[in-house]
């Protein structure tokens, strides 16, 4: 199923996305993830974001490019998704120019569209949880190795996009469930929001 939500999003122009994998990772903190399914559209606003900068051992692209993280080494707006412990899938977002091998981690939405689609495809009920988490958000969007390499900055199965909604306050901290680079502020989160994930000692 193809729907027109050019009356309610406008889709990311890879020419406005700021260059610096950081500010990317705050830039898209309010904009909204969108996935066209056969059954419908499913929709959610990111409200927490990880930056995996240049020269960072925490990021799948330090030691350079692999058949698994080609997607990271596209130009900016692109998916990269893998399995993160042979269980979850993680969807990132190729952040520089091609060939640098940076992104940023989706970490949560607040659900907004296809509710009981999530659920379904979740088996959960609590609208707090559905995609509270990047592998929660993937199963919730039912993102897979399948949209990996994915221009997102194009509408089709999966694409970023923004609308009249203004972030307020974003927060900013350390990383979480790394041990390399973990003491780097590279974690964005919009403040008070309930769809966070992480501790609340990690979310002031």
């Amino acid at each position: 199923m193809r729907s027109n939500r050019a009356d309610i999003y406008r889709q990311l122009d890879r020419a406005e996305l700021p260059g610096d994998t950081a500010a990317l990772a705050r830039y898209l903190i309010g904009k909204v993830a969108v996935r066209e399914l056969p059954e419908g559209i499913v929709s959610g606003r990111i409200v927490e974001t990880e930056a995996y900068v240049v020269g960072d051992a925490a990021g799948h692209g330090y030691r350079g490019m692999t058949p698994r993280n080609r997607s990271l080494f596209l130009g900016p707006g692109h998916a990269y998704v893998y399995l993160a412990y042979g269980v979850s899938w993680m969807l990132n977002v190729s952040s520089e120019k091609a060939g640098t091998g940076t992104g940023v981690l989706i970490r949560a939405l607040e659900p907004l569209e296809g509710i009981p689609l999530m659920r379904e495809n979740r088996g959960v009920e609590r609208l707090r949880d559905l995609a509270r988490g990047p592998g929660r958000l993937a199963h919730a969007l039912r993102i897979d190795r399948s949209l990996d390499g994915l221009d997102l900055c194009r509408q089709g199965p999966l694409w970023l996009a923004e609308d009249e909604h203004q972030a307020g306050d974003i927060g900013q901290g350390i990383r979480i469930g790394i041990t390399k680079d973990a003491d780097r502020p590279l974690r964005f989160y919009v403040k008070g929001s309930p769809f966070v994930s992480g501790p609340k000692s990690l979310n002031p």
